[in-house]
C-alpha cells in the first residue's frame, strides 16, 4: 500500500491591501521543492478582507520510503 508524506507552506502576501505576492520568488521555491520529489496538490489564499488575500498556502505530497524488514 502506498503510503504518503505531506507538507504546506505559507507564503506572505504584499502591498497596501494586501494579495500581492512576488511571483518569481513564488516560482523558484516551488521549483526548489519540486526538485526533491514533492509535488503540488493545492494552492489556496486565505481571506483578509474584501475579497484581498492575507497568506498563499501551499500543500505538497511525495511518496514515503518504506522501509522492509
Amino acid at each position: 500500500m502506498e503510503q504518503w508524506e505531506y507538507k504546506t507552506l505559507k507564503f506572505k502576501t504584499g502591498g497596501f491591501l494586501g494579495g500581492k505576492i512576488d511571483e518569481f520568488e513564488f516560482q523558484e521555491e516551488l521549483n526548489i521543492h519540486g526538485d526533491e520529489g514533492w509535488e503540488l496538490v493545492s494552492c489556496f489564499d486565505t481571506t483578509q478582507s474584501q475579497g484581498t488575500s492575507r497568506d498563499i498556502i501551499v500543500v505538497f505530497k511525495k511518496r514515503k520510503m518504506v522501509q522492509k524488514l
